[in-house]
């Protein structure tokens, strides 16, 4: 007798574990049939599986659940999962997949390992972060100085020189804070040692699709 099983990634029980730590719904959605989806699902602590789905009908499940009112992501290498990775909101493509599932991704895994989807969501939350504080800070800036340029807050004026400081140091404090970025500790890119061959692997490279630009970004 012969027994021919799907291998679950070493790392894809932790990586479903972080996304559920960090409010993620993780849903399996497969072709496979529903006692062999749900045998996988429960050894990797996934509780809604969406099995027995046609390879043209991934897209419409990614729909409805969008169709719920959820933000989707989705995860996948195949030229099945192309249509789905489109639709989702966010599609995260295996490195190791197919060429059609990487050009229909937002997002590439570059080490083909499913916890980097937990560092490619920590690197965005963090970078979002980043853009809330630089925009109230130049939105207080602007409260504060704006008033005293213009001598409505009189005799407490703003002299041109002092301004053009205030402008520059302004313009500093923004840049920098936006470096700080680089200090953000990432769960999932940055959890393997920094021993192997000296240096950490490209682990994640993105994709602006339909906007005329390509950006890819490495850890």
């Amino acid at each position: 007798m012969i027994a021919i099983a799907d291998a679950v990634r070493p790392s894809a029980v932790d990586a479903v574990k972080a996304l559920r730590e960090r409010g993620v719904e993780v849903v399996m959605l497969t072709g496979d049939n529903q006692g062999t989806a749900e045998r996988i699902a429960k050894s990797l602590g996934i509780e809604t599986v969406l099995a027995d789905v046609l390879p043209g009908d991934k897209a419409s499940k990614v729909r409805e659940l969008q169709g719920q009112g959820k933000k989707v992501g989705m995860v996948g290498d195949g030229v099945n999962d192309a249509p789905a990775l489109t639709q989702a909101d966010v599609g995260f493509a295996i490195g190791a997949g197919t060429d059609v599932a990487m050009e229909s991704a937002d997002v590439v895994l570059m080490k083909s390992d499913p916890f980097d989807v937990v560092g490619t969501i920590e690197l965005s939350r963090a970078t979002l972060r980043k853009m809330h504080q630089n925009l109230w800070w130049a939105v207080g800036y602007n409260v504060i100085a704006f008033p005293l340029a213009a001598g409505v807050l009189y005799p407490f004026l703003l002299g041109p020189s002092i301004a053009a400081l205030a402008m520059s140091g302004s313009s500093a404090l923004v840049a920098i804070n936006a470096l700080m970025l680089k200090r953000t500790k990432l769960t999932g890119i940055n959890r393997r040692s920094m021993k192997e061959a000296g240096k950490a692997p490209a682990a994640v490279a993105t994709r602006a699709t339909g906007k005329g630009r390509n950006v890819r970004a490495s850890a």
